[in-house]
């Protein structure tokens, strides 16, 4: 008989720590609302630094265009280090930098200085979407994938609606050094609640591992036809996704074209930035029920007719109130659904470096539509360049909805023929 002493040790299995997919859902939502609210109120700190370090326009822009361009060019780098670092920790890091940063400008004694930490700050921001969108991937099932990633989208959108109502008034009591301190402290906060309580599997790491090095996982990316049409779409689709875009130029528009009077433009603009909340859910519930490709052509079909609809009623109040909740019911919907599809489509071995080239792309050659959007106004004037610009995001979207035209959503026929079938019994 052997000797159960000669045999060698046995190594215990590494236990699979317990995932909490709607714990780790609410904290990336949370994250998501303080990253807008930041984002949201910097306008209004750039102003009052104009004041007090006797800074020109230009500068601020400039300090602004650097922290938009260092924030979406690091976000291509989270192909490399979600093979090396969990994301959990990379969410943790950025939310400290992120928040740290934010708080300590509040401090800052130059401009110089206020310059570098606003950049700092905004790089912590980065791995929000191409992260925690991977982590959400990862952790919850395509039959309620749509739902959750519309869920991360939204919980920034209440964050955007919350400064707009609450930020001139913390800028007026607190000034802008403490309301940058009080806006940087729960960053930081959530970035340690991540790292405290969002657990994961590592699957999707140890499948990117697997399969290759990451130029190798880029080019089974760029191959894929579908993804191509994804990554186009969201570059044409730039031209006028809600927040950013089409809130910033209706503004403008009832502002300096129609001069309709401010309490009337502040409740326009808060109407629609309020329809950024609940239209990504709903599209996202949708989604996952209807299947993802007639969601995103039908938002990009109808933010199309919305940016049209405002411009084409001149300065009827009921017109332009119905072109604004035309363009919320649809403007906003297309982004979380084009990502949910993207989650659908790539193999788990790709899914970090699809989400990276996605978000450089949306954020990077994306942002570029407001530069143009500019540069029309600029050459036209505001009267004549302001309605054209409604009219090349009423465009883009309409190409955005031939580019997914063709799509198939393979992943939902393939549930809802799962369900169809009859259970054999036993």
């Amino acid at each position: 008989m052997p000797d159960d002493r000669d045999a060698p040790p046995v190594t215990p299995a590494r236990a699979v720590p317990e995932i909490h997919p709607n714990r780790t859902l609410s904290l990336l939502a949370i994250a998501h609302a303080v990253n807008h609210a930041q984002a949201v109120i910097m306008p209004l700190i750039f102003l009052k630094i104009i004041d007090e370090f006797g800074v020109s326009i230009q500068t601020v822009t400039l300090v602004a265009a650097a922290g938009s361009i260092s924030s979406g060019l690091v976000q291509a780098t989270f192909a490399s280090l979600t093979r090396r670092i969990p994301r959990r920790v990379l969410m943790a890091i950025g939310g400290l930098l992120f928040g740290a940063g934010f708080a300590a400008q509040g401090a800052a004694p130059t401009f110089g200085s206020f310059a570098l930490l606003n950049v700092l700050s905004r790089v912590g921001g980065s791995p929000q979407h191409p992260v925690g969108n991977g982590l959400l991937s990862e952790q919850f099932p395509p039959e309620r994938r749509g739902f959750a990633i519309s869920a991360h989208i939204s919980g920034g959108n209440v964050g955007t609606v919350v400064v707009a109502l609450a930020g001139p008034f913390l800028l007026a009591t607190a000034g802008w050094r403490g309301t940058s301190v009080i806006f940087g402290i729960p960053a930081a906060l959530i970035g340690l609640a991540i790292l405290r309580w969002v657990r994961e599997s590592g699957a999707d790491r140890a499948a990117a591992i697997a399969e290759g090095s990451v130029r190798d996982a880029a080019r089974v990316v760029v191959r894929n036809p579908t993804i191509r049409r994804i990554y186009l779409a969201s570059v044409l689709g730039g031209g006028g996704r809600g927040l950013g875009v089409a809130n910033l130029f209706a503004l403008l528009y009832l502002s300096h074209v129609l001069q309709l009077p401010q309490s009337t433009t502040d409740l326009m603009y808060g109407g629609l930035s309020v329809l950024s909340v609940p239209m990504p859910l709903v599209a996202g519930w949708l989604s996952d029920r209807l299947g993802r490709r007639p969601i995103v052509v039908g938002a990009y079909l109808g933010g199309a007719v919305g940016f049209l609809l405002f411009i084409a009623v001149g300065n009827s109040l009921l017109g332009l109130w119905a072109g604004l909740v035309v363009m919320g019911l649809f403007s906003f919907a297309e982004s979380p659904q084009l990502q949910a599809l993207l989650a659908d489509v790539a193999p788990t071995a790709t899914r970090d470096v699809t989400f990276a080239l996605y978000f450089t792309l949306a954020f990077g050659v994306g942002s570029l539509w407001t530069a143009l959007y500019g540069a029309v106004i600029e050459a036209l004037g505001e009267a004549q360049g302001l309605p054209l610009v409604f009219v090349l995001m009423a465009l883009s979207f309409l190409a955005a909805a031939v580019i997914m035209w063709p799509v198939r959503d393979d992943a939902h026929d393939a549930r809802r023929q799962a369900a169809m079938e009859p259970v054999e019994s036993v």
